[in-house]
């Protein structure tokens, strides 16, 4: 007869080769998701949080299909206890310059399968009809008949915050798409222009966006030289014109909404930025297209940082200058239509394509489009991907980011 420890050390080891055969590893278990289009949000005159629910009558139009089918993963997030706890935290270190213990929680949570270039893609298009109605021509994947009545922010002379609310059918996961900046220099103008280029120029310029001399700034902050005054940057950033107050806003309308539901965040550009510090925030996962350098933005929001911010995951590729960081000085493409994008760090992990160097593409404004992503990258395997048992690029930690190094910042008064 074995001995009882020799005994107990067979049954265990039997016991975890059994598991392992019977049932997956939750973090490498995969299974794909349906979503449909479910409400329109936009923001209210008043500034308040609004939705247009969209008829669930259409299945199919013209061919097309109206869900997406996304792989999903499991993923480690961290959390905090609430958002008042979170908040309390941000305006302590804003006030009063300390910072607060605030506790996170570890969690394993459902999120996009981002090493699958078909979540992507679905994604993007996503993120794409973020800026038209279902109606428009550029309207992925949707029908064109639809009948909804435009809600607040989609009227055609609306200025601000808006995009769409996705979910499964049985509602356990909702993924909220938020629309990036409408502008002619990379794209296409549109109605909310004017306040996207605020927001673009409060969170992605290294000082109020003083280019030279000639410019207006959008803050008053600036002083002599290099100099720029942070406190009077950070005030500036907590105006409730800024997106991010709007944003999340809208996602604790979304969880009074769907309790019970999974919450993930994606948007392109602006919508990108907004839907990463989302996500840093509420510990969601959150996908962000060709968005410009959020880690300033973050650290003069005074958001608190968890341990790890490996759920929010960033793609872009190497030929836009506006995700890369290089749209800037008084020459630019960006300057020459008004914008100061000069931040580069991103927050979390990046999947970067280096379409100059693979597709000898030349870095140009008007590849920060998500519709060259889309038709031109993601639509395709990715060759140097693939040569190595992948579907896209390796998703990295930008390590060692320095970006506004020219500036002081400081205690600057006016």
């Amino acid at each position: 007869m074995l001995p009882t420890t020799l005994t107990a050390l067979l049954v265990l080891l039997l016991d975890i080769f059994l598991d392992r055969g019977q049932r997956p590893q939750r973090s490498h278990f995969e299974k794909s998701l349906q979503f449909e289009l479910r409400h329109e949000h936009a923001i209210s005159p008043d500034a308040r949080v609004v939705f247009s629910d969209v008829p669930s009558t259409v299945s199919l139009v013209h061919g097309n299909e109206s869900s997406y089918s996304i792989d999903t993963q499991y993923m480690t997030s961290y959390h905090p206890s609430s958002f008042s706890a979170y908040n309390d935290a941000r305006i302590r270190s804003m006030r009063h310059a300390q910072s607060a213990i605030l506790p996170w929680y570890e969690t394993e949570i459902l999120g996009p399968n981002v090493e699958k270039r078909e979540t992507l893609l679905e994604l993007a298009k996503m993120t794409n009809n973020a800026y038209v109605t279902p109606d428009d021509s550029q309207w992925y994947e949707l029908g064109k008949n639809w009948s909804n009545p435009y809600p607040f922010g989609w009227e055609p002379d609306a200025d601000g915050f808006r995009g769409h609310v996705f979910a499964t059918p049985d509602n356990s996961t909702i993924i909220l798409s938020i629309k990036g900046t409408s502008a002619a220099v990379w794209g296409g103008a549109g109605p909310t222009a004017k306040k996207d280029k605020l927001n673009d120029n409060l969170l992605f310029s290294c000082c109020c966006a003083r280019i030279d001399w000639s410019w207006t700034t959008v803050c008053g902050c600036y002083r002599k030289g290099w100099q720029c005054d942070q406190n009077c940057l950070e005030q500036a950033l907590v105006e409730d014109s800024l997106f991010y107050p709007l944003g999340t806003n809208l996602y604790n309308n979304l969880t009074y909404m769907y309790p019970t539901s999974d919450i993930w965040i994606i948007g392109h550009s602006l919508g990108g930025a907004v839907a990463s510090l989302l996500g840093v925030t509420f510990g969601v996962p959150a996908v962000a297209f060709e968005s410009p350098g959020e880690r300033l933005a973050a650290k003069r929001l005074h958001l608190p940082s968890p341990p790890s911010t490996h759920h929010v995951t960033h793609v872009y590729h190497t030929a836009d200058p506006i995700a890369m960081g290089t749209c800037n000085g008084i020459l630019s493409s960006c300057a020459l239509g008004g914008f100061a994008m000069e931040t580069k760090c991103h927050v979390g992990k990046s999947i970067v394509y280096d379409t100059v160097s693979n597709l000898s593409w030349s870095v140009d404004i008007r590849k920060h489009g998500i519709v060259s992503v889309i038709e031109e990258i993601l639509e395709k395997t990715w060759q140097p991907s693939e040569n190595v048992g992948r579907e896209v690029p390796l998703a990295a930690a930008e390590e060692d980011c320095v970006e506004c190094y020219s500036w002081e910042f400081g205690d600057f008064p006016p």
